[in-house]
């Protein structure tokens, strides 16, 4: 996969704008779901993906996003969540799974309005903090933006070019 480098949207610019058409007749499949505050919620979101993926009849793209939305999640879940969060709350974090064609999106919804920050690529050695260096290098592109309204947070996304595609 190559590597982009993040995007982020102006507030008024919805999803849509940086992803491909969001017209009914061109996306070819869309799965969300819901994921609670907890960390165990990642492999939920891995299981989810899973199932989608081979139900698209895209199981050999697999590893690559599984890796992309664990990040994804991960990120949610340790950055974007108040401290004061409680684990057991349902539904904070939202998982959506895009397909077109040629290419297919992994969005992360969260609640929280700050910008998903990478790390400086030089501590290669810590055992945490390469997540957006993993999303990038694995995702073809990736970008986020501030949702609007009244919904409140954030939606980071990944976009893989699918090989068998046109």
């Amino acid at each position: 996969m190559g590597t982009n480098g993040s995007t982020m949207l102006e507030p008024h610019e919805p999803l849509r704008q940086a992803l491909p058409p969001i017209d009914p007749s061109t996306v070819a499949g869309s799965a969300s779901c819901a994921l609670p505050a907890r960390y165990e919620a990642v492999g939920g979101a891995r299981k989810f993906t899973r199932s989608t993926l081979t139900q698209w009849g895209l199981a050999e793209c697999f590893d690559d996003v599984a890796l992309v939305v664990s990040e994804l999640v991960t990120n949610a879940l340790r950055h974007a969540l108040p401290a004061d969060t409680p684990r057991e709350t349902e539904v904070p974090v939202r998982l959506h799974l895009m397909r077109w064609t040629g290419r297919l999106v992994c969005a992360v919804r969260d609640p929280s309005d700050e910008s998903p920050v990478a790390r400086e690529g030089d501590d290669f050695g810590a055992e945490s903090g390469r997540g957006l260096f993993l999303v990038e290098s694995f995702a073809d592109s990736w970008g986020w933006h501030p949702l609007s309204g009244a919904i409140h947070g954030k939606v980071v996304w990944a976009l893989f070019r699918l090989q068998h595609a046109d």
